[in-house]
């Protein structure tokens, strides 16, 4: 069996993963888990230091009861599979 080498191209993978694209598909995802927790959850996106990221956060105060109590955000994690 022939040796395979792999180069990686460092630079080529952070502007890949700081691209807007790469943050609007992150946002989208956000955007489908927070609809899914319902009201008092919002989702966010921004571009970091090395990567693009998104989160979902508990907006007002029935959201956080609503995490806390019932793990209302946890259980809506699945809505931004796929």
């Amino acid at each position: 069996m022939a040796d395979i080498r792999i180069e990686v191209n460092s630079e080529g993978i952070q502007s890949i993963l700081k691209s807007d694209e790469v943050r609007e598909l992150l946002r989208a995802k956000a955007e489908r888990i927070a609809a899914a927790a319902g009201e008092g959850f919002e989702a966010s996106s921004m571009i970091g230091k090395t990567r693009a990221r998104a989160s979902v956060i508990t907006a007002t105060r029935a959201a956080r009861l609503a995490e806390a109590t019932d793990r209302t955000l946890t259980m809506a994690i699945d809505a931004g599979r796929g």
